[in-house]
């Protein structure tokens, strides 16, 4: 039976990346060895760095415009810290989203002063935050662009003074945006690019060098450029599959091009949800991600009954995140259409047994 992966993460990819990795695996451009196991210095894996990080930049649209892509290890977690150690010289202000912006605050906060210029915890995070005024004199603005927990998006990006410092994580290559109203963005790999191992930085230069702190060499983001990400040995694997990823949406049209799949997933998904009497969602509906559609059951009595017809269907990872319960459809670029349409049959039935 054919499965549809809806897990949030590491999540889907897609088919024809994971036959090249596989391929790769046994025998790396014809040279008779694992990609895993030949040097990281060696020829064929520098291109393929270079060429992970050339897609990253095209397909963001921000080639020669000052800005590097690096790719790191440590997940975003370790970019909560990074982005503080290498910016935060006095003041830096945070819209506060949900449980990852929670963290990140919580690493900045140990270098200096954090204005928590917006939040939505008052509602568990099932909005984004609006009427806000960014103070002057802020260091840099953060923010999460898309919430994987609680399924809010950013659709519009504050104006600010400040750099711009943006959490994509979960969004990112997802939807077309003016990616060069931001000075810094990062994001883990495995949602939208590959497994889980590396993580995507992009960073306009000329923000860096502006703190007096000494910062140690591998926290340095200004270290990494030097050495053309390489500073010490990457994540062989998950670099080799984010540039297949990047590769596979770039034959495919781009950004632009997945950015219609994706608004038919989701809008097929939401409207099921807010048609059907036996689910309610749980974001506002103004700000609904395209990528993690939450939802519960309007009576949970019934939860066994759609759990069992949701494993009969073949669909995994639907489980919403333990802070918010229900369910989660996450929908990143590489799940087809067809799968959600799996999914809204499923949902579609559940009304009518009831």
């Amino acid at each position: 039976m054919k499965k549809h992966n809806f897990s949030a993460g590491p999540c889907i990819l897609p088919k024809e990346v994971l036959l090249k990795a596989s391929e790769a695996v046994m025998d790396f451009n014809g040279s008779g060895l694992s990609l895993i196991e030949i040097s990281h210095r060696s020829k064929d894996f520098v291109d393929v760095m270079e060429k992970a990080r050339t897609l990253a930049l095209e397909l963001l649209g921000l080639e020669e415009k000052g800005y590097q892509a690096l790719f790191l290890q440590g997940g975003a977690s370790l970019e909560f810290l990074m982005v503080a150690y290498n910016l935060l010289e006095t003041k830096a202000g945070y819209l506060n989203t949900g449980t990852w912006s929670d963290k990140a605050i919580k690493e900045a906060k140990l270098f200096g002063e954090v204005v928590e210029v917006g939040s939505s915890k008052d509602e568990n995070f099932n909005y984004i935050p609006k009427g806000y005024s960014v103070p002057k004199g802020l260091d840099y603005l953060h923010l999460t662009s898309n919430n994987t927990i609680y399924g809010t998006q950013f659709k519009k990006f504050p104006v600010t003074e400040a750099p711009l410092v943006c959490d994509m994580s979960s969004d990112i290559f997802s939807r077309t945006l003016d990616f060069s109203q931001f000075d810094l963005i990062y994001a883990g790999a495995q949602k939208n690019m590959g497994p889980a191992g590396t993580t995507l930085v992009v960073v306009k230069e000329d923000i860096l060098g502006k703190v007096s702190r000494k910062i140690p060499s591998m926290l340095n983001y200004q270290i990494h450029i030097d050495k053309d990400s390489m500073y010490n040995t990457p994540s062989v694997f998950a670099v080799y599959v984010s540039m297949l990823t990047l590769d596979w949406l770039k034959n495919l049209g781009g950004i632009s091009a997945i950015e219609e799949v994706n608004e038919k997933k989701a809008s097929l998904l939401y409207s099921e949800i807010d048609l059907n009497p036996v689910f309610e969602g749980y974001a506002n509906k103004d700000d609904r991600s395209i990528m993690n559609a939450t939802f519960n059951l309007s009576d949970q009595a019934l939860k066994p009954t759609f759990d069992a017809m949701l494993q009969e269907a073949g669909i995994n990872g639907l489980n919403g995140h333990r802070s918010v319960g229900g369910y989660r459809a996450s929908m990143y670029n590489a799940l087809s259409l067809e799968s959600v349409g799996v999914l809204v049959d499923v949902m579609s039935e559940m009304e009518r047994k009831g």
